[in-house]
């Protein structure tokens, strides 16, 4: 038998079998009951912390936080009113608790008479993955860049270096902001070497900024990232929020929450 001839002939018997075996199924075949979702009761409104989230700023403490450059003392912020203040002097702040894959909501506000401009106005940064002392780790930028031009992948919504935000969605100074990110962190083999790079979705006041997104590496000011070296850190790892070194006055936060997805 001609060789072109026998496969189109198995191939069409394949589909007809196919197509056969798809007839015979039942609605049921493809119906999943098992595992059942558990049940999260939503917040009442937009931003509020769902049933299963961990509170990690309510306005009343930074009992979950503590000093970036030296975890053993507390976390140094001003807390007034109800809202988190960058105390510059006394440097970043991180998580106590540790994480890996996480769902995160974090609110955060420029000061309505803001000065400076490019990346002195407003700095600070979320680091959704904390690799070491003062500000290692992966950041997504904080910086007021309603009308203030700077670099695209060091503007609010980028993953600083990497990729810049896929739009611009910035309130003016003295509203508040929102970020909703999604982090998957990488992944590390026995000797060392990247199994799976570190994954981000981000939602800047509700506009999807960050699609997926693979990170090449850990944030470097100068440089290319790279998961060798220094960057094969492997979690858990701490959250952290920067106290930028710019002149410009401290940024405030409130409603700060989180969801581990592992």
């Amino acid at each position: 038998m001609n060789k072109k001839l026998f496969i189109s002939i198995a191939f069409l018997a394949g589909g007809f079998s196919l197509a056969s075996a798809q007839q015979k199924m039942k609605h049921e075949d493809t119906e999943l009951y098992t595992p059942v979702p558990p049940v999260v009761t939503p917040g009442k409104s937009c931003g509020d912390a769902p049933s299963d989230a961990i509170i990690l700023f309510d306005g009343k403490n930074l009992d979950s936080w503590v000093s970036a450059n030296d975890t053993t003392k507390p976390a140094d912020w001003i807390i007034k009113k109800g809202l988190l203040t960058v105390n510059k002097k006394a440097g970043s702040i991180q998580t106590k608790q540790l994480f890996m894959d996480y769902q995160i909501h974090v609110e955060w506000k420029e000061p309505k008479d803001i000065e400076g401009s490019d990346q002195g106005r407003g700095n600070s940064g979320l680091f959704l993955a904390s690799t070491g002392k003062g500000d290692d780790g992966y950041e997504m930028q904080i910086l007021d860049n309603y009308n203030n031009k700077t670099y695209t992948n060091g503007q609010a919504g980028s993953i600083y270096k990497q990729n810049a935000p896929l739009v611009n969605p910035n309130r003016p100074p003295g509203e508040w902001q929102s970020y909703d990110v999604i982090w998957t962190a990488p992944r590390f083999n026995d000797d060392g070497s990247l199994k799976s790079p570190a994954r981000v979705t981000a939602f800047f006041n509700g506009v999807l900024v960050q699609n997926n997104f693979e990170l090449t590496g850990p944030t470097l000011y100068v440089g290319h990232p790279s998961y060798e070296g220094k960057g094969a850190v492997r979690g858990p790892y701490a959250i952290k929020i920067q106290a930028h070194g710019d002149k410009s006055k401290p940024i405030s936060f409130r409603n700060i929450w989180v969801r581990p997805l592992n």
